[in-house]
């Protein structure tokens, strides 16, 4: 049992929660709690390591097995050493560790999101989650966006991480990539607190980039280089704008509902 908060396994596990640059040195994130671990273990991701507690719950203890037996490396720390890794207020008693792995997108994609500058970590990861719901085939993460492998984010999404396509690109990557290259060809959209084309009257049902900006700030002169057009959410009420979490939403079950009636 690991019992020092020194242990070279848990300065690991810190670093891979604290810090974004230890995240893409190793190629690596950490996921805590129970439900994130049944999430992998659902969409069969293996862990490199899984820490811990013996205070874990009789669910979390089966998931420590099933990876054990799995082959996974498992290893038991003392709650006070566990407890020390969180960033949440009621610690679960399990981490796991996984290196990044590039989820497969279609040959040609036609529904790809683009997260643009938006630095709240709950937002993005509620895109990521309802991205993953609404079939969006890849969510694009440009420079000027938080990292979409922090622990905050990876809890709001809630396991959307393994099953959805996450790329993070430069605006010429994804220019070259998605427009330059892309067949069919994709119509790249902002979303706007006002202007262009009702989100009702807009054609979702063709090839289509959807580019949330933040709140504060929108989208970043390059997404406003790269977009064929803007498109906006009728709001009737008296709101001047939605965060990029609701917005994001509301556009993606948008494209749904219009592909569903074609």
């Amino acid at each position: 049992m690991i019992t020092s908060s020194q242990n070279a396994k848990i300065k690991l596990a810190r670093a891979l929660t604290a810090r974004s640059k230890d995240r893409q040195k190793t190629g690596a994130f950490i996921v805590e709690g129970v439900r994130l671990a049944e999430e992998a273990l659902a969409a069969a991701w293996q862990p490199q390591m899984v820490l811990f507690s013996a205070q874990l719950s009789a669910r979390g203890l089966q998931i420590v097995e099933a990876y054990r037996s799995s082959g996974v490396e498992v290893e038991e720390a003392s709650p006070e050493v566990l407890a020390s890794l969180s960033d949440t207020e009621t610690p679960q008693g399990i981490y796991a560790i996984f290196a990044r792995r590039d989820l497969p997108l279609p040959s040609q994609p036609d529904f790809i999101l683009i997260a643009d500058q938006v630095r709240d970590p709950g937002n993005l990861g509620t895109l990521i989650r309802t991205a993953a719901a609404a079939a969006v085939q890849a969510l694009i993460v440009p420079p000027g966006t938080t990292d979409p492998f922090a622990p905050k984010v990876l809890r709001s999404a809630m396991g959307a991480h393994f099953r959805l396509p996450i790329l993070e690109l430069s605006w010429p990557q994804i220019v070259t990539r998605f427009k330059a290259d892309a067949r069919p060809s994709l119509r790249f959209l902002i979303a706007e607190a006002q202007g262009g084309d009702s989100c009702w009257q807009a054609r979702l049902d063709q090839p289509v980039v959807l580019i949330v900006g933040s709140e504060a700030e929108g989208a970043s002169p390059e997404a406003r280089q790269a977009a064929d057009g803007l498109i906006h959410i009728p709001m009737p009420g008296q709101s001047e704008s939605l965060n990029a979490a609701v917005a994001g939403s509301i556009l993606c079950f948008e494209v749904v509902r219009q592909r569903s009636h074609h």
